[in-house]
């Protein structure tokens, strides 16, 4: 999905709060026969080899591949999810570290056009964006599978445009598992009318992917049908919620309220540094909620790398900043707003405990880089060993030899 190099605006700042936002959406698909499921923790069901769930399908994938749901074949939830691939760019307007997604399932019911159909109905009607405002991409099919005709007549018949695409219209997009082609809907945030494609253009930005999951690819990129044709929709609700709210960006939707109206104040940062410091302390808030604590490796690192990227910023103008002095409304926000039981207390003194740690590793860290060794250009020999003796990350490196 190409990253919008502008604000995200559809209208004026009004629109439905992001509670309303979920009631709405739930409540749309409940009337249409789906049952709201659960959502799960961010650390994905056994034998999933990912660290955390990255969309709302993770949870699914024993019944994406046919065996019965208890609930039945239509499904509906809020599910929160970590994505570190997307760590370079937060700070833009629509990528978050961890977020929630709003997803929908038919286990082999309905088919593509008509969630395809119910999206469009939801999108205009439910939640008023103009149609005009809409573009829609869908497969246009490889020397192994055809084109996605069903959908692409679908978009046609409501007069809504369509580019076809191969690469981004499959998903996903290399690993084996469950996969299968996709429609994409786009919302249009430019100042002025519509124009190009969401492939040609980056004020097209991305809202819903609707995923017609009908094959398994193997290890060696080969396809086999599943043994039932699945449905498989998401759509980032903070992304969702700064459009219909005419917000910027994702972090002035209402769930980033009450960290705007206190971190400024508390720590005095350009707006690029502000977005980052919410964005990853929020994020390792919600790690912690779901047991995760920091460590050299797995889960525990990415939530580590997390609050020193935050620790890194923060002591770039004033060392004397400290996590200590993070208020505990943001905090209990936080688990409220991502519905864990977590204590806050206990979450503050994880985040103090790590930049106790922070701030020693650092300390060492300007000992060892004094050394004649370390004064000059540093090789991958010297930054293998930095790591591996002294356990100084190749980014803290290179963090220190800038600042100093």
């Amino acid at each position: 999905m190409k990253t919008p190099k502008t604000p995200l605006r559809t209208g004026p700042s009004t629109g439905p709060s992001t509670e309303q936002i979920v009631r709405t959406f739930v409540e749309y698909y409940e009337e249409r026969g789906h049952r709201r499921i659960t959502g799960s923790t961010l650390l994905p069901p056994p034998g999933d080899p990912v660290l955390f769930t990255t969309s709302g399908m993770h949870p699914l994938i024993p019944y994406l591949e046919g065996r019965p749901h208890p609930l039945g074949r239509r499904l509906v939830n809020v599910q929160r999810c970590l994505r570190t691939t997307d760590l370079e760019e937060v700070g833009d307007p629509t990528h978050l570290t961890v977020f929630e997604m709003l997803g929908t399932w038919s286990l082999g019911d309905y088919a593509g056009p008509q969630s395809l159909a119910w999206g469009y109905e939801l999108l205009t009607d439910g939640f008023g964006v103009d149609p005009g405002l809409l573009h829609a991409t869908v497969f246009g099919g490889d020397d192994r599978t055809g084109p996605d005709t069903a959908s692409l007549e679908l978009w046609q018949d409501r007069g809504v445009p369509v580019e076809l695409t191969v690469e981004d219209n499959w998903w996903p997009s290399g690993s084996a598992g469950p996969c299968g082609p996709d429609s994409e809907i786009f919302l249009w945030t430019g100042e002025g009318p519509p124009e190009s494609t969401p492939t040609r253009d980056d004020r097209w930005v991305e809202v819903w992917n609707h995923v017609m999951m009908r094959h398994r690819r193997l290890d060696d990129g080969s396809l086999v049908p599943l043994v039932q044709r699945n449905v498989d929709t998401g759509l980032g609700l903070e992304r969702l919620a700064s459009l219909l709210q005419g917000r910027g960006s994702v972090f002035e939707s209402d769930v980033f309220d009450p960290w705007r109206r206190l971190v400024p104040g508390l720590w005095p940062l350009d707006e690029p540094s502000l977005r980052l410091v919410c964005d990853h302390l929020r994020s390792a808030v919600v790690v912690i909620g779901d047991g995760v604590g920091p460590a050299v490796s797995g889960r525990g690192y990415v939530l580590r790398r997390l609050v020193r990227r935050v620790l890194t910023v923060l002591w770039r103008d004033d060392a004397s900043r400290t996590l200590g002095d993070l208020p505990d409304e943001l905090v209990r926000h936080t688990l409220d707003r991502f519905r864990q039981d977590a204590d806050p207390s206990a979450v503050h003194r994880v985040l103090v405990e790590e930049e106790r740690r922070f701030g020693r590793l650092l300390d060492r860290g300007r000992q060892v880089l004094a050394r004649p060794r370390f004064r000059g250009p540093l090789d991958e020999e010297d930054f293998r060993y930095l790591h591996d003796t002294h356990g100084l990350p190749r980014e803290l490196v290179v963090s220190l030899r800038t600042r100093d």
